[in-house]
C-alpha cells in the first residue's frame, strides 16, 4: 500500500541512475506513474557484503601504518571548478615546523597534501607518523604535542569537554574532506532504512526527530506507529521499532548531531528504542522486522532492505553515489582537521596556510586523486576557509 508519495528523481539525473544502478549493483525494483507530476523511479541498493569488526591485531596494524585502503571508486565526481585555486601569501619566504597525526584511515590523503604543501613552501618542515587513531591524534593536540588532529568522525563529546576544561574554549573542527560513499571504514555515508515491506518512501528531519528523540527540538510530538509520520491505511496502526546504535558511537554521534540537535542544542535519544553495540547487526534486525527502521553507514547495509530518502518537506533525497559526491544529500559526511585556536586570537601562519591549501582546489584534487574519499564542494570548503581567515586585513582567505 502506497501512503507516501515517491520522491521524485529530476530529469537530468535518470541517466545517472542508470549508470550507477549498473555500476554499483542497484536494482531498479519498479517504475510507476504518480498521479500527479512524472514517472518516477524506485532504487534498491544491493545488500553489502557482510563485514566483521577489526581485530586487535589489525587495529594495531592500523595505529602503525594506517589501515589499508579498499578498492577505489569506480565513478568519481568532476572537481568542483568554483574552488579557488591556492596562491601562497608568502611566496617561497615562509618558515616553520609543524606536527601533525591523524586516524588511521587518514595517512595517505595527510601525505598527499603535506608533499604538495612543501613543494610550495619547502622552508616549512612538517612531521606526521604513528601511531594513526583518532582519539589518540585529539588528546596529542589537546596537550600541545600535535598542531593538527586529522580525525574521520566528528569528536567525542568528552574529548571537546576535556579540551575546554584545558583551554577554557572548544577545538576548532574545520571540515577539509568529504567522507566516502559506500567504504567499509572509510567514513561512509549515512543511510535510513525500513523493512521491504514497509510503504515509506521518505522521511523528513522532522519525522526522524518524532521517531528517535525525547527531546524533539524540531516540534513534534514522539511517534510511535506509522501512521503518526503520515502512513495511512492498514499500516497506520503499526508499531515503529527502531533499530539504533548505543552511544557513543561514530555513527550515533552523527545521527545525533544532524538529525536530533538543533541551533547549539544536545537532543537527546528516546530510552525505549532497541540498542545495538554495534553497527553490524541493524540491518539484520530491520530486514527481520516489517515495522522496523534503522541507521547505518551505507557499508553496512549488508541485508535486503529499502533506503528511504532524507530531506524536509518537499525536497528529500536519496543516498545515491551522485547525490552524496555533491553533499546534496543531507547525511554525508565530513573530514575535520582540528586544531588549538582561541576565539579571536590569530593562527600560526604556516597552520593557516597548509589549511588554505587543503582547502584550495589543489587540496581537494589530492582528495579526488586518492579515490577513496569525496571531494568538498566550493559551498563546503568557503565557510571551512572563513573559520581559518587570516586576521590581517590585507591577507584574504
Amino acid at each position: 500500500m502506497k501512503s507516501i508519495s515517491k520522491p521524485r528523481i529530476p530529469c537530468g539525473h535518470r541517466a545517472c541512475a542508470s549508470i550507477i544502478a549498473s555500476i554499483l549493483a542497484c536494482v531498479v525494483t519498479s517504475v510507476v506513474q504518480a498521479s500527479t507530476g512524472p514517472t518516477q523511479v524506485e532504487l534498491l541498493v544491493s545488500p553489502a557484503p557482510k563485514y566483521a569488526p577489526q581485530t586487535p591485531a589489525q587495529s594495531d596494524a592500523g595505529e602503525r601504518t594506517g589501515r589499508p585502503l579498499p578498492t577505489p571508486e569506480i565513478l568519481q565526481p568532476t572537481l568542483d571548478p568554483t574552488l579557488p585555486t591556492f596562491k601562497p601569501h608568502y611566496g617561497h619566504t615562509l618558515k616553520g615546523s609543524l606536527r601533525m597525526g591523524s586516524s588511521d584511515v587518514l595517512p595517505g590523503l595527510v601525505r598527499s597534501w603535506i608533499a604538495g604543501f612543501e613543494r610550495l613552501y619547502p622552508d616549512v618542515h612538517i612531521s606526521f607518523g604513528p601511531p594513526y587513531e583518532g582519539t589518540h591524534a585529539e588528546a596529542e593536540m589537546d596537550h600541545g604535542k600535535i598542531d593538527i588532529a586529522f580525525v574521520s568522525r566528528e569528536l567525542k563529546p568528552t574529548d571537546i569537554a576535556t579540551f575546554a576544561a584545558d583551554h577554557g574554549y572548544p577545538p576548532l573542527s574545520v571540515p577539509v574532506s568529504g567522507g566516502s560513499y559506500r567504504q567499509f571504514g572509510f567514513l561512509d555515508a549515512v543511510g535510513f532504512f525500513v523493512n521491504q515491506a514497509n510503504p515509506v518512501e521518505h522521511l523528513s528531519l522532522t519525522q526522524l526527530d518524532q521517531i528517535l528523540s525525547s527531546s524533539h527540538l524540531r516540534g513534534g510530538s514522539t511517534a510511535k506507529t506509522w501512521g503518526d509520520v503520515g502512513v495511512t491505511g492498514d499500516w497506520a496502526t503499526h508499531p515503529i521499532h527502531v533499530y539504533a546504535i548505543k552511544p557513543w558511537n561514530g555513527f550515533e554521534e552523527f545521527v545525533r548531531q544532524r538529525v536530533l540537535d538543533v541551533n547549539g542544542q544536545r537532543g537527546h535519544w528516546r530510552k525505549d528504542l532497541h540498542f545495538d553495540h554495534l553497527v553490524f547487526p541493524v540491518a539484520d534486525g530491520v530486514a527481520a522486522d516489517p515495522d522496523g527502521i534503522g541507521y547505518a553507514g551505507l557499508a553496512f547495509v549488508d541485508a535486503p532492505v529499502k533506503l528511504i530518502s532524507i530531506g524536509t518537506e518537499g525536497q528529500f533525497v536519496a543516498p545515491t553515489y551522485s547525490n552524496v559526491a555533491t553533499a546534496s544529500y543531507p547525511l554525508s559526511r565530513l573530514i575535520y582537521a582540528n586544531v588549538n585556536r582561541k576565539p579571536g586570537s590569530a593562527m600560526n601562519p604556516a597552520l593557516q596556510e597548509f589549511l588554505r591549501f587543503v582547502l584550495s582546489r589543489q587540496g581537494q584534487q589530492a582528495v579526488l586523486s586518492e579515490a577513496i574519499f569525496l571531494p568538498l564542494r566550493e559551498f563546503q570548503s568557503n565557510p571551512a576557509r572563513s573559520l581559518i581567515a587570516p586576521t590581517s586585513p590585507g591577507l584574504h582567505p
